[in-house]
């Protein structure tokens, strides 16, 4: 639940943060390294990203993706080297 008293709207964000598929992972690299050495040799493409969560006053209206868009590409992630997405569930 959102902590604010006095808005009963409130979603929940979940943000996947992840190297955009044109620049080195290494830390992926070295994951999918040790999977294969663990036995596990079909493995291959290992990206390595991150996930936030938080919730927000609002509804999940353009308004609010838009705000979300630009808190995501501005602060969250890294636009030069990795992508992101969003999932909105009510909170």
């Amino acid at each position: 639940m959102c902590p604010s008293i006095v808005s009963t709207d409130c979603v929940k964000v979940t943000v996947f943060v992840s190297p955009k598929i044109t620049v080195l992972d290494p830390q992926g690299a070295a994951v999918e390294q040790a999977m294969k050495s663990l036995g596990h040799e079909s493995v291959q493409g290992v990206r390595i990203g991150k996930t936030i969560t938080f919730n927000i006053d609002g509804q999940d209206t353009p308004e609010l993706r838009e705000k979300l868009d630009m808190l995501c590409d501005g602060l969250l992630s890294n636009p030069v080297i990795e992508d992101f997405r969003y999932e909105i569930t009510e909170g």
